[in-house]
């Protein structure tokens, strides 16, 4: 498969129906990403989307996220859900950290079925929007509950429409993570971070030839230092506060040294030997609202088990030890505030805590 989403299923096997070798990788090819979505909006007057996709109401209650603990691109649906203060008004479904050529599945719920949707695989929320949904089933998703059909899975603008459309809805306090005055700045840097970081370390991981790795690995460590000479000056990195900019590069940042140095192949160094880049790091993860939604156990067992071209023995790795994360990261000398004239986000709901021995550990 040329084209994939990090959160995709894989290619078929038609004797099993289970994810095959090879299907994340092309031998000659340069990765190149699907960025097809489902493009429908959820707006607070349902209008319709630039190209004419459906408008969707505003609505608490309505709607569930579909994201699963692994996937990066999910994971910052989470973050943003959660610093904005929206877990009343979108529920939030979990499936497990493997999958197979199907679908994403609910296998952590009781009886493998999601308690809301009531369906065991994502895919039937897809198929009952679009019989026989030709492409990746994909987190983060939304489902409108009521019909049980997905609404949309594309991931750049659910969290800018979390922040934009549901304001209604935030908690007292909630941060701006998309302020208007500092909007250009943020879309030229999560442009550049998603282009050689976010989806840098996919085309490392997947390239089908020397020669496409070997043009990935520069760019992306060409990124990571200019990211590195950039917060040596400020604490974020987009004003002074938390930004929708800082939710995109930490989940990533939160998977590199886990799972992107080594299986990906993105080894010149460890997230922990770069000073700027590390304090920042563990900044964000002591931040309210991101550590507490990460599960290394989870995430390390999505990549090593699904991608079963780059790892067909399956052997999830014993290590990297965990140690850091919670030490002290001395980035406060820089200043900023990290909710601006805001306020942390309070306690994880029950259910939606990470697993005790899956965080991290000081």
């Amino acid at each position: 498969m040329s084209q994939e989403t990090e959160s995709t299923t894989a290619a078929t096997d038609h004797t099993n129906g289970h994810s095959t070798r090879g299907a994340y990788v092309t031998g000659g090819a340069e990765f190149t990403r699907d960025t097809n979505y489902i493009e429908d909006r959820i707006t607070r007057d349902a209008s319709p989307g630039s190209n004419g996709e459906p408008g969707w109401p505003v609505e608490a209650g309505r709607y569930r996220l579909i994201a699963a603990r692994a996937c990066p691109w999910a994971n910052r649906t989470v973050i943003v859900r959660r610093l904005l203060g929206l877990e009343e008004a979108i529920s939030l479904g979990q499936p497990g950290p493997t999958h197979d050529a199907r679908s994403w599945t609910f296998d952590l719920d009781p009886g493998g079925v999601d308690p809301v949707l009531g369906i065991e695989r994502l895919q039937e929320a897809y198929f009952k929007r679009f019989p026989g949904y030709p492409r990746g089933i994909t987190v983060p998703a939304i489902v409108d509950v009521h019909s049980g059909e997905v609404v949309t899975n594309n991931f750049p603008q659910i969290t800018l429409d979390f922040s934009t459309e549901w304001t209604e809805f935030h908690r007292p306090g909630a941060p701006q993570l998309y302020p208007v005055h500092l909007r250009e700045e943020i879309d030229q840097v999560n442009k550049r971070v998603f282009t050689e970081v976010n989806n840098g370390v996919y085309r490392c991981g997947f390239a089908g030839s020397q020669e496409a790795y070997d043009s990935a690995y520069q760019r992306l460590w060409t990124a990571l230092d200019w990211l590195e000479e950039r917060l040596s000056q400020q604490r974020y990195l987009v004003g002074d506060t938390i930004t929708e900019a800082d939710v995109r590069l930490f989940t990533t940042l939160a998977r590199f040294d886990p799972v992107y140095h080594g299986h990906f192949k993105c080894n010149r160094q460890k997230l922990s030997e770069m000073p700027n880049l590390w304090g920042y790091a563990r900044d964000l993860f002591q931040t309210p609202g991101f550590g507490d939604t990460i599960d290394f156990v989870q995430i390390k067992r999505h990549y090593y088990v699904v991608h079963e071209d780059i790892n067909p023995t399956g052997i999830v790795p014993a290590g990297p030890d965990l140690f850091g994360w919670l030490t002290d990261h001395g980035r406060e000398s820089l200043g900023g505030r990290p909710f601006g004239g805001g306020t942390p986000p309070g306690p994880v709901r029950p259910g939606e805590d990470v697993a005790a021995g899956h965080g991290a550990a000081a």
